[in-house]
């Protein structure tokens, strides 16, 4: 699978456009959160159902003893709401609401990672939750596909890393490190002469954020149609997972949370027995395979938002079920939509419309 995160690079271009460095950090919340690459607004996507505003209910925090993550109140998802309440689509709003009540993960731009990561940790312990955090910025990132990019060398990722850890400071955080980035190492498409560099900048990653007194790690493990737990757990066990809470599993894909909690139990075994949570944000119909099989992954059709995210998931090795891909946001350039990570109202809709 490639080039299927919302990658997102831009994540907050709005906070690096207005110097976030030296701002507030309710001004880098408010800029970040209205930054997500794609703006969000009426744009006639819509079900249409009637004319005029329609006057809508601010958006919330989930009951904290189902999901300790915090709601951005101001993100693309609840912007989107607001602006389809605005021309009287309240079918459409409605379904958008679905996403936008929902705690989803914030992927730290390359650009300012302190006053990112300070701006959502904050405003999340203001409301007494805890943020939920991406990094995705690592050298050579996504071989090239959709979402490539990344940091420009091994030491710029350490520094990189370093800020975004002293933004966290003191303050309740769990961050999914990222994604791909060893499943790259083992399908061979990131190439040999990069991987001891890989390793190393995982592993030390994982160290440097575990030094902040709050902060959960789970590096990402791939997914269950991907290849077998014997072919990850060395590399993981290479990348650090030994000094991590656990890994991620099935960020940005739609294997069922049966699937990935029995592929993730597989793969935990061989590491030490370390947790893992699963990304059921798209999950709700399963994957695609009416398309090419090599384009699955990139905007299916027909797919719906899974189990909301919470940590009473029933199972002790199974931490968290977590919205870390952002629903609504493109996984690239392909089917019609936008590019990755770029808000597609259209596909948002058929993924609220889609959910049982």
């Amino acid at each position: 699978m490639y080039g299927s995160y919302s990658g997102r690079g831009a994540r907050v271009r709005a906070v690096l456009r207005a110097g976030a460095v030296g701002v507030s950090a309710g001004a880098v919340l408010l800029l970040a959160s209205c930054s997500s690459d794609g703006g969000g607004g009426g744009n006639g996507e819509g079900d249409g159902d009637g004319d005029g505003g329609t006057k809508v209910s601010p958006i919330g925090q989930r009951p904290k003893a189902q999901a300790p993550y915090w709601v951005n109140p101001d993100g693309t998802a609840a912007r989107q709401v607001a602006a389809y309440a605005g021309e009287g689509d309240t079918r459409s709003a409605a379904l958008i609401r679905k996403i936008a009540e929902q705690p989803v993960a914030e992927w730290i731009g390359p650009d300012t990672p302190e006053a990112q990561a300070k701006g959502f940790t904050e405003a999340a312990t203001k409301a007494d939750r805890d943020a939920l955090l991406v990094l995705y910025n690592i050298p050579h990132r996504d071989c090239g596909q959709f979402s490539k990019g990344g940091a420009s060398d091994g030491d710029a990722y350490r520094a990189w890393v370093d800020q975004v850890a002293q933004g966290i400071g003191d303050r309740r955080a769990t961050v999914i490190l990222e994604p791909d980035a060893v499943l790259h190492l083992v399908d061979g498409c990131t190439p040999d002469q990069f991987h001891e560099e890989r390793y190393d900048l995982l592993k030390g990653a994982i160290k440097r954020l575990k030094e902040q007194p709050a902060t959960s790690v789970y590096l990402d493990a791939g997914n269950a149609g991907w290849q077998s737990p014997d072919a990850l757990f060395e590399p993981l066990q290479w990348a650090g997972i030994g000094d991590a809470d656990g890994f991620s599993v099935n960020v940005s894909n739609f294997y069922p949370t049966a699937t990935s909690a029995d592929f993730g139990k597989r793969l935990s075994e061989k590491v030490g027995g370390k947790p893992f949570v699963i990304d059921t944000s798209r999950n709700g119909n399963g994957p695609y395979t009416g398309g090419d099989p090599g384009e699955n992954w990139c905007n299916p059709p027909g797919r719906a938002l899974g189990e909301a995210p919470t940590t009473d998931t029933g199972d002790p090795l199974v931490k968290a079920y977590l919205w870390v891909k952002r629903p609504g946001e493109s996984d690239g350039d392909c089917k019609g939509g936008p590019k990755a990570g770029d808000w597609y109202p259209r596909y948002a809709l058929d993924l609220a419309r889609n959910t049982k």
